[in-house]
């Protein structure tokens, strides 16, 4: 049988699993609508005080958005595991860090893009212009693949542990606080004048170092899970 190459292994397994969230469209949606609602409970809490939303908006975009990209990080490898798939990857030829980076990135685009895409949207409750909101989208872009990849290895350490839904939140919610710190850092110091260049290099840094780490710790805990 002809091996497929690495490229060739990450399409086919980000296709397959945005399939399977295509006929589990309810679960691909709650992540969705929990971001809309927790942004809209914001701006209406405060009422109709545009210098006040603007001042809150940065923080309260962004917890919103990694509250919610927490819903779905237990279902990350859940199912694979529950039918043997993950079984199989780690038999494969191919790097099992290589599939674990195929599985986060089809998390990401069912998860992460759709927050990236409708933050502007709920931004405009906030009175945000639109030089705001591109720096907000900017942070999003660079905030989320990153949320996804550290969720990835708090997903991996919890898989089949009783509870792992709720354990996955207290191990990731931590190490989301640097995300969160230079992700609405960058449009609140945009909003106040002074640039979100800094902010934004940070959080691209960050990125760069979960890109490269959280591949590796992944597959750990995904073959001490395995064992």
């Amino acid at each position: 049988m002809k091996r497929l190459g690495a490229t060739a292994v990450v399409i086919a397994i980000v296709r397959r699993d945005l399939r399977l969230a295509l006929r589990r469209k309810s679960e691909m949606l709650m992540t969705l609508f929990f971001f809309v609602i927790v942004a809209s409970l914001f701006a209406l809490g405060i009422g109709a005080e545009p210098a006040l939303l603007r001042k809150i908006a940065p923080g309260a975009l962004w917890v919103g958005a990694l509250l919610a990209s927490m819903l779905s990080l237990n279902r990350m490898f859940a199912q694979d595991y529950a039918d043997g798939t993950l079984e199989q990857m780690a038999l494969s030829p191919e790097p099992l860090a290589l599939l674990a980076v195929a599985k986060v990135f089809a998390h990401w685009l069912v998860s992460g893009l759709p927050l990236v895409l409708i933050a502007p949207v709920l931004g405009l409750q906030f009175d945000l212009d639109e030089p705001t909101l591109g720096v907000l989208v900017l942070s999003l872009l660079l905030g989320t693949p990153l949320l996804s990849l550290i969720g990835a290895i708090g997903a991996a350490l919890t898989l089949g542990v009783r509870g792992g839904g709720l354990l996955v939140s207290l191990l990731t919610l931590p190490l989301y606080i640097p995300a969160l710190i230079f992700g609405a850092g960058a449009v609140e110091a945009h909003v106040a004048g002074l640039g979100a260049g800094g902010n934004l290099s940070l959080l691209a840094a960050l990125l760069v170092l979960a890109a490269f780490f959280s591949p590796l710790a992944t597959t750990a805990a995904l073959r001490i899970a395995l064992e």
